[in-house]
This record gives C-alpha cells, sequence and structure tokens, in this order.
C-alpha cells in the first residue's frame, strides 16, 4: 500500500494470486498516481473495504473466492455506484468480455495483455473512462451492426454463466462441487450441463473436449 497522507482515492485489487497482486501494485506505483493501493484476495474482503470506505477504482479477477462470477458486479454497483471496475482475467477474452462490460464493468483486460496496455487500462478507468482491447471493441461494433455475419462457432451462443460451468466440467471438477462454487443448487448445475451439450451438439465430456479442440477455443 502506499503510504502518503496525501493520497485520498483507493485502487482495490482483488486476486487470490499474490504475485498478482503484488505485480498490480508495482505497475500502479511506476504510473505515478495520487491514490493508495489496497490488496485483498477473497470477495468478502471487497465488500468489506467498499462499506467502510471509499473506492475509485477495482481491479478484479473474475474467479474470485467468495465471489458469485458476473453477480459480484451488481453487488459492487449497488454499495458504491461509482466505482470504476477493471476486470483482469485470464479467461478467453473472446468469451468473457462483452458479459461483464454489458454487467456494468467498466474495463475488461486479460492477463496476458503487455505491462504498457495494463498501465493504458488502469490510468484509463482511473480517469473515469472506459477501457475495452482493440478485441473487445471489435467484438462489439459487430454486436450492434445490423450486418453482423452470423457466427460459425456454437461457443457463441452460450451465455456467461454456461462458459463458466463448461470451465469447470472440462477441468473435472464435480457437479456437487460446482454448485458449491457457484451457490447454485446441483440441480441447477446440471440443467447448466445438459444446455451446454445441448448447444455444442456432444453427449459426454469426451465429445466436449473435441469440440473445444475443433474451433481451438481457449480454456484457461
Amino acid at each position: 500500500m502506499n503510504g502518503s497522507l496525501y493520497y485520498t482515492m483507493n485502487i482495490l485489487i482483488a486476486d487470490d494470486h499474490a504475485i498478482v497482486r503484488y505485480g498490480l501494485a508495482k505497475i500502479i506505483s511506476g504510473i505515478d498516481l495520487a491514490a493508495n493501493t489496497i490488496l485483498v484476495d477473497s470477495f468478502n474482503a471487497v465488500i468489506q473495504h467498499l462499506d467502510t470506505q471509499q473506492i475509485k477504482m477495482l481491479i478484479l479477477d473474475i474467479n474470485l473466492p467468495g465471489g458469485n462470477s458476473i453477480q459480484m458486479i451488481d453487488a459492487i454497483k449497488f454499495r458504491q455506484p461509482d466505482t470504476h471496475i477493471l476486470i483482469f482475467s485470464a479467461y478467453d477474452e473472446r468469451l468473457y468480455a462483452l458479459d461483464y462490460l454489458q454487467a456494468g464493468a467498466d474495463g475488461y483486460l486479460s492477463k496476458s495483455a503487455t505491462e504498457e496496455e495494463t498501465k493504458l487500462a488502469i490510468r484509463t478507468l482511473f480517469n473515469g473512462e472506459k477501457y475495452m482491447s482493440a478485441a473487445t471493441r471489435q467484438m462489439l461494433l459487430q454486436k450492434l451492426s445490423k450486418h453482423q455475419p452470423k457466427s460459425n462457432s456454437p461457443f457463441d451462443t452460450l451465455s456467461a454463466r454456461e462458459v463458466e460451468v463448461m470451465n469447470m466440467l472440462i477441468k473435472g471438477i464435480a457437479l456437487n462441487k460446482i454448485s458449491e462454487l457457484l451457490n447454485l443448487q446441483v440441480s441447477t448445475v446440471s440443467t447448466y450441463k445438459t444446455r451446454i451439450f445441448h448447444k455444442l451438439q456432444v453427449e459426454s465430456l469426451i465429445g466436449l473436449l473435441d469440440k473445444i479442440k475443433l474451433y481451438e477455443t481457449v480454456i484457461q
């Protein structure tokens, strides 16, 4: 944390990996922003800080302990509507970015981004603007265009929640464990699994993995 008494604005960094938290804090210190950096490793800690102090900007990992994926955005904005949220994730930008931006996030940045791009995204949100990579801007333009070409990838038909469940399925996580992680009923998770298999036209986990390989879909 930057310790100057003259810093009146707070940047909250929420990630369950210490190397990511401290790496981002170091990058921010190099940008010379007049702000405190606060580091936390769970969504419960995020809520505690939102309830007790003003947060100008939040850098948030999607897969955060205690969080509930895209619903975290609502919980944050309910407490502090003016907090600028930058999603910082290893999940495939093509599958997640637009859903999180439409849910109310102010930016989406891949963890594979360069240091310069990371600095640009942080500066942009700190100044009250929204940040999208060139790839995400292109996806948004295509979605808004009346002449948007129809996608050939069945993965584009999956919702953000279905993609999240799919990620866990291919990692071998059992349905009951997924229900705990996402705070859902086991029957609801089973329904998501059925929808995923139907949309992708597969009948088994092996078939799902083959489909992912066929379309070269990046799942992390």
